[in-house]
């Protein structure tokens, strides 16, 4: 079995039945093999939870390259609506929810980190770009405890402001 079929089955596991019944052996079983053959890919639920993270942050980091927009700044926006629209957001709140140690979440703070400093450096408006994207993480929060709070005409009435914000002073 593949490391990513293993890390799906906790996602819906998670998703399912939170984050007090994340055991390998319930991971193990909705993943249809043997507690061995997941522990041969994680030792630990730590090492699971750790996996989970880092394919977030290299999925919304692949889901900004694939934007193609002109700045770093609207490619972010527009990978966070297309996450929001795609459901994939949803990993973000049942595995962030997973992680009791605030060190598993030590790789999520450097992405965010990351990400804020690349906007910041490359943008014509830092500032503006900033609140771009502390908007979008408001965005994600909110849509992660209510998928369905905004519409489709909603969120391209967000997404129209917000460019709008970016555009050159």
């Amino acid at each position: 079995m593949r490391k990513d079929e293993l890390l799906n089955a906790a996602e819906d596991l998670l998703a399912d039945q939170g984050a007090g019944c994340l055991t390998l052996s319930a991971v193990a079983e909705r993943a249809g093999v043997s507690k061995g053959g997941l522990l041969y890919h994680f030792a630990t639920k730590e090492a699971l939870i750790k996996a989970l993270i880092e394919r977030l942050i290299a999925d919304f980091d692949e889901l900004v390259a694939a934007q193609g927009q002109a700045s770093y700044t609207r490619s972010y926006l527009a990978a966070t609506l297309a996450a929001i629209r795609t459901g994939r957001l949803r990993r973000w709140a049942v595995v962030t929810g997973a992680a009791g140690d605030p060190q598993l979440l030590a790789p999520l703070r450097e992405a965010m980190c990351r990400w804020h400093r690349e906007g910041m450096q490359t943008e014509a408006d830092p500032m503006s770009a900033q609140i771009v994207r502390l908007t979008c993480e408001g965005l994600w929060d909110v849509a992660t405890h209510d998928p369905g709070i905004y519409d489709e005409a909603q969120y391209e009435e967000l997404h129209r402001r917000l460019l709008a914000l970016l555009s050159p002073l």
